[in-house]
């Protein structure tokens, strides 16, 4: 059974920085890509970045230039580096992990609050 479990999370002054982590556990295929989403409250589930087999990554307009996204070799860490955070950035973020079948995959999430 895949699992993925992030890290990183807290509470951080605007202007800051947070490093967040998934680890990946049960999983013996690479997949076709990993991303981090952020659920706010009362508000849809959005992409936050994506990165894929070719370390092509995408991101959401509101976290270009500041978000940073990366994966080691194996495929088993995915970070999501974040400066200059801002208070909309409040939210929880949840790590996935999709594969060429489609099947995907969520973490539990970790909540990164932003104070202004």
């Amino acid at each position: 059974q895949v699992q993925l479990m992030e890290s990183g999370g807290g509470l951080v002054q605007a202007g800051g920085s947070l490093s967040l982590s998934c680890a990946t556990s049960g999983s013996i295929k690479n997949p076709k890509s990993m991303a981090w989403y952020r659920q706010a409250p009362g508000k849809q589930r959005e992409l936050v970045a994506m990165i894929d087999t070719n370390r092509d990554t995408t991101y959401a307009d509101s976290v270009k230039g500041r978000f940073t996204i990366a994966r080691d070799n194996a495929w088993n860490t995915v970070s999501l580096q974040m400066n200059s955070l801002k208070p909309e950035d409040t939210a929880v973020y949840i790590c996935n992990r999709v594969y060429a079948t489609g099947r995907a995959y969520w973490g539990q999430g970790t909540q990164v609050t932003v104070s202004s």
